[in-house]
């Protein structure tokens, strides 16, 4: 549906300027509600939070399907769970890895959220794959291309039925909250809410310096420095992103031999790097090489980063603290694309890379400075463990 929403939209006849506002209202809309579920989730089951995001999603596919002037739209928009971007902004997603969480040790999260990861990266790329699917059917059938991109909406309602049933069947428990900590009842991050702002802040530098190379503006650089074609850069890209949702499973054992923060920062230090270097690659072979190579390490803290999180707060906490330091990083991601744009517009020779190289190498060295030695409830099991 991401890939769809703007060209439904316009065989609705909106003009450039309300789709540009009705994506906007998705995105925002999307972040409140993730921080909304997030927030309320130590008042209730995760499971039932869950349950109530499917409904969500299902009335979102509805309204879309049904809707078709401006300002309606607009507010099923604003209200749904659409989120036409890449990001991490998912009412789901918190929940999810706050669910996940209570499902095993400590030590195993790693290894589970890189399935988690990694499933969600096949999925979502079947799901593009299928986007042109409606188009083909219109084409099959002479039908108006609108309808067929309506029908592709009752599909996404399909999806949040099912999604519906699944949910149901898992037990309806409401997070623990032992006596000590008696301050998450009162309060969504309580005593934690120190750790997860400060984790927020950095995790929004690192998705800030990501706004300056999202791949539409990579592939625009590779454009005009050495003029390569769509399809080279098209093929380039599929290669990174399989290369960067695969290598997310060898983070697992990263973190076992040498701990969640130096994985997040030991593996993120040389894809930083090679992106403050590609700039100067003499070639465009070069500068794919570089790129593909960085691909290899650019997404293996994801896993152990998401682990991390659940292992510094208590379980009152959790889905809270996905949220809170989830949506900040998709928002910062969306501050810097602009400046990037300006700056290719005066100068070809790749400017934004480096910057974005530059941040991601200071969030690194934060990161390891700030948490290091940061307490997780792997090492506080361990520690109180008998000999």
């Amino acid at each position: 549906m991401s890939v769809l929403l703007a060209q439904y939209l316009t065989t609705l006849g909106l003009s450039p300027l309300e789709i540009g506002a009705i994506v906007t209202a998705t995105l925002l809309g999307s972040a409140a509600l993730t921080l909304a579920f997030g927030l309320t989730a130590h008042r209730t089951s995760l499971a039932g939070l869950l349950v109530a995001a499917s409904v969500v999603m299902a009335l979102t596919g509805i309204g879309f399907a049904t809707v078709t002037a401006f300002v309606p739209l607009l507010l099923v928009a604003l209200v749904g769970t659409l989120n036409p971007s890449a990001g991490d902004v998912s009412v789901f997603l918190p929940t999810e890895q706050a669910l996940l969480a209570e499902e095993v040790d400590p030590v195993e999260r790693p290894a589970l959220y890189a399935r988690y990861n990694v499933g969600g990266t096949l999925a979502g790329a079947l799901g593009a794959l299928a986007s042109g699917g409606p188009e083909a059917v219109a084409n099959r059938f002479d039908w108006d291309v609108a309808t067929a991109l309506r029908l592709a909406f009752l599909v996404y309602v399909a999806v949040a039925a099912v999604i519906f049933v699944l949910y149901r069947r898992l037990p309806r428990v409401a997070p623990s909250v032992p006596p000590s900590a008696a301050d998450g009842r009162r309060s969504p991050l309580g005593s934690s809410k120190r750790t997860v702002l400060g984790l927020a802040a950095l995790f929004s530098l690192d998705s800030a310096g990501s706004g300056f190379v999202v791949t539409s503006l990579l592939v625009l650089w590779l454009h005009l420095r050495f003029d390569l074609s769509a399809g080279v850069t098209g093929t380039v890209f599929f290669a990174s992103g399989l290369l960067g949702g695969c290598s997310q499973l060898l983070a697992p054992r990263l973190a076992r031999r040498y701990g969640l923060v130096r994985t997040m920062a030991f593996t993120h230090v040389p894809a930083s790097a090679l992106l403050a270097l590609t700039p100067f690659a003499p070639s465009g072979g070069v500068a794919i090489a570089l790129l593909l190579v960085r691909a290899l390490f650019a997404q293996m803290d994801v896993p152990a980063r998401q682990a991390f999180v659940m292992a510094v707060v208590p379980p009152e906490h959790r889905a809270a603290a996905s949220s809170v330091t989830n949506v900040p990083r998709s928002l910062a991601s969306a501050t810097t694309p602009l400046l990037a744009g300006a700056l290719l517009s005066r100068s070809h020779f790749g400017w934004p890379l480096v910057i974005a190289g530059l941040t991601k190498l200071s969030y690194d060295l934060l990161l390891l400075a700030r948490h290091r030695h940061t307490p997780t409830d792997e090492a506080r099991s361990t520690t109180s463990s008998p000999a």
